[in-house]
């Protein structure tokens, strides 16, 4: 407590007098029973003085104190801002590595639409491709940048456009040729080992070479004979060589034959479906043992079996 000092005189109008030009200020510590226990002498311009500076310090304190608080709060900020950089960093890397997958990937699918094209040939080859290119070649150190994460997703989704087009056109040529296809006779009649294969081989009766015309399947005698593909019967009874033989037509001029049967499960004229019946094994005609005689025929001339043989 700070109070003026007041020296001791019996005249009241006299200390009136001394206070009002006094110019020193106590510091009074008090206990808290009122008793006084300290007392400290300052003159005014000191007490001023103390006053300015306690207001002063306040006032820096204060605005330090705002200072902090704010820097604290940026820190936080600045931690949380670090953390989601560092996670969209993350991201980031993750969508580039999936890029170079796909883009893996993708070049895979052109190799595997080059080999399933081929067969048809270069005039069906959707973007098809001759060896003829060139233009100048660029130094290193000219390249240009690395593509931008917006970038790369624009030319990776052209790249998807791309080939979905190809895919397209491989399905729109399947469909046309799935007929085609689902005729050929590709599904062995009945199962069991060859005996005897297509091309020239020893008579098993004169020991001299012969032209065998198809593929002597081994199989017990009443096996079900298969038709590889539908298809129509145009023959169905006994021939000198082959026995009791059917012959289907598939269409595209191709025929397939079944030799040496036992009985018959068709006869001419009939529709045979892919797995259907046409008959039994057996040993008829020409035979010197159980087996079928298994036969394709192209335009009137025959092929080998195994190069339509893939079920």
């Amino acid at each position: 407590m700070l109070e003026p000092v007041q020296p001791s005189t019996p005249d009241p109008r006299r200390a009136r007098a001394r206070v009002k030009g006094c110019k020193r200020y106590s510091l009074l510590v008090v206990r808290g029973d009122g008793a006084r226990v300290l007392r400290f002498n300052f003159p005014r311009p000191a007490a001023v003085g103390a006053f300015v500076v306690v207001a002063v310090a306040i006032s820096l304190v204060g605005a330090l104190v705002g200072d902090w608080a704010q820097l604290r709060q940026l820190t936080r900020e600045a931690k949380m801002f670090s953390q989601q950089l560092a996670e969209q960093r993350t991201t980031i890397d993750g969508f580039n590595r999936r890029v170079v997958e796909l883009r893996r990937e993708m070049a895979g699918w052109r190799e595997l639409h080059v080999r399933i094209w081929e067969p048809f040939g270069p005039e069906l080859t959707p973007g098809g491709r001759d060896r003829g290119i060139g233009g100048g070649s660029i130094p290193p150190d000219r390249l240009p940048a690395r593509l931008s994460a917006k970038d790369e997703l624009a030319s990776l989704s052209e790249a998807v456009m791309e080939q979905g087009e190809r895919l397209r056109a491989l399905d729109r040529l399947m469909s046309r040729a799935g007929k085609a296809l689902a005729a050929l006779p590709s599904r062995w009649p009945v199962r069991g080992a060859v005996n005897s294969e297509f091309g020239t081989r020893l008579s098993p009766w004169t020991s001299v070479p012969e032209f065998h015309g198809g593929l002597d399947i081994r199989a017990e005698k009443g096996t079900p004979v298969r038709a590889p593909a539908a298809g129509t019967v145009t023959f169905a009874g006994t021939q000198p060589e082959s026995g009791i033989t059917v012959i289907v037509d598939h269409g595209q001029d191709i025929r397939s034959v079944y030799g040496h049967l036992s009985r018959l499960a068709v006869k001419q004229g009939d529709r045979v479906e892919r797995g259907g019946t046409i008959g039994m094994t057996g040993n008829t005609g020409r035979s010197s043992g159980p087996h079928l005689h298994y036969e394709i025929l192209v335009k009137g001339q025959p092929v080998n079996p195994r190069a339509y043989l893939w079920d």
